[in-house]
């Protein structure tokens, strides 16, 4: 490992070759980290040549070069945002000083809690999905797997670079316990709930990568504010690699709802049992896994009212998204926030302190977006002439976190009896049968240019290759 050089090994621009501390904390880190690759990433796959993109450097000639690489050797970047000269903090208590280069004493607990946090769903998310790759509907997916899962790995790096470069021994304590925690393990899991649960089957990874991800670009945006200059550059750079996540999500659940609405067409039918003798997966199940998928991803922004969210606002490490398009004062000492509460078994406005709500802030931005793609989904629908609506459930719906935890509600939004939940709760959330379903449609194809029958093909292939190009090589 002594003899490694870093430009071509770990591409990078913090000056790697020149940092003896880094490169001996990185050292002992790196076989680690492939080790644990090796048991928790993409299961069965380390001698595939897979095309995949690779970041060489920030600038829009090297984030983005293909070619065929073994997943072992993909080379994991540490990259940074070009810095800004003489950055300003534009938010909260320090606001109008110059933001932070090294760690500040005061907020060194937190920020190391907010790095690991964000640090901890990156390899969750490979580990969710190791499976994945055998069971695949094709090559191109097969590959958008792959690509997802060494980004994920990537993002990773970077917050292991924070730890190592600005955390001394903690950093470096923390950056090895986010290779040991292991998604949905009873004993030591990862730290948030959404990280723990099972992605059994590809629908329920296209609508993670659609939801739970775009949770991940909310969370990277509002980290993308802080004050804490290094961690800003970071994050702004992920924030590049995470639209393609999206857009695997979201093309992902636009083909299968193609391939559903042909079929309807075809068999001029919109018998769910008909459907699923077809082969195909049904509108009314999609329905239900978007709101299960939805309701998990919005809790994941915290309770609705939370003195933590305040206090990192105000100590400037983190800001709302799109911090600098809003207009106010961005102190937020004075300003209000409406969120939601259950009053004689009616949900009810409640204005709080906004400090308290942004949490709930950073939530009804993240479900302002998530609906646009929903409605492209519905464009599908419509264009094939089917009288059917995909909507996002309301936010009260299944939640599990905050004033609204355990509240029964519908999915159009109304407080609902235990007596009603329990027998309407099949069509709102997916069925053991729904499930069962799902993964009965799963059977690995592999041939190039092939499609499992429950799926359309894309309209256009990775970086201008055609559909039927050999994506992976399985040797």
């Amino acid at each position: 490992m002594s003899s490694i050089n870093y430009s071509e090994k770990i591409p990078n621009n913090v000056n790697l070759s020149e940092d003896r501390t880094l490169q001996r904390a990185l050292e002992h880190w790196q076989p680690n980290y492939l080790q644990w690759w090796q048991d928790m990433g993409p299961d069965g796959s380390q001698d595939f040549d897979v095309y995949l993109r690779t970041a060489v450097s920030v600038d829009p000639q090297g984030w983005a070069q293909f070619g065929h690489v073994k997943m072992p050797d993909y080379r994991w970047g540490i990259f940074l945002n070009p810095a800004e000269q003489d950055r300003k903090i534009h938010f909260g208590d320090h606001k109008g000083e110059d933001a932070w280069q090294d760690v500040p004493g005061e907020h060194r607990a937190n920020l190391r809690r907010i790095i690991v946090t964000q640090g901890d769903t990156e390899p969750a998310s490979v580990e969710q999905q190791r499976h994945l790759g055998l069971t695949c509907p094709s090559q191109y997916d097969l590959r958008n797997l792959f690509q997802v899962n060494v980004e994920e790995g990537r993002h990773l790096w970077a917050m292991v670079y924070l730890l190592h470069r600005y955390f001394g021994r903690d950093g470096r304590e923390e950056a090895e316990a986010l290779l040991e925690r292991r998604s949905g393990n009873a004993d030591n899991p990862r730290i948030l709930q959404a990280f723990n649960e099972k992605t059994p089957d590809w629908l329920a990874f296209f609508m993670f990568t659609y939801f739970t991800d775009r949770d991940g670009k909310f969370q990277l945006c509002a980290l993308a504010e802080s004050s804490f200059d290094p961690l800003a550059r970071t994050t702004k750079f992920m924030l590049t690699e995470e639209a393609h996540h999206m857009f695997v999500g979201e093309s992902g659940i636009s083909r299968v709802i193609q391939r559903t609405v042909d079929a309807m067409n075809q068999l001029k039918t919109d018998d769910v049992g008909k459907l699923r003798a077809a082969g195909v997966i049904d509108l009314p199940t999609i329905q239900r896994y978007i709101n299960f998928h939805f309701s998990v991803t919005i809790d994941l922004f915290g309770a609705d009212q939370s003195s933590n969210a305040a206090t990192f606002y105000s100590s400037g490490l983190k800001g709302r998204y799109e911090e600098g398009k809003r207009v106010d004062d961005h102190v937020l000492k004075s300003q209000h926030y409406k969120i939601l509460e259950v009053a004689e078994g009616q949900l009810r406005e409640k204005e709080v302190p906004m400090l308290n709500a942004l949490n709930e802030v950073l939530r009804d931005d993240y479900i302002t977006d998530s609906k646009g793609g929903v409605e492209r989904w519905n464009r599908v629908i419509e264009k094939a002439g089917i009288p059917f609506k995909l909507t996002v459930p309301h936010k009260a719906f299944h939640r599990s976190i905050g004033t609204l935890s355990g509240v029964k509600v519908s999915p159009d939004g109304r407080v609902v009896s235990d007596h009603e939940w329990n027998q309407k709760v099949e069509n709102w959330l997916p069925t053991d049968e729904d499930r069962a379903y799902v993964a009965s449609l799963m059977g690995r194809v592999v041939e190039p240019g092939k499609f499992a029958n429950w799926i359309a093909p894309p309209v256009i292939g990775i970086n201008r290759q055609p559909i039927d190009f050999e994506y992976v090589r399985f040797n």
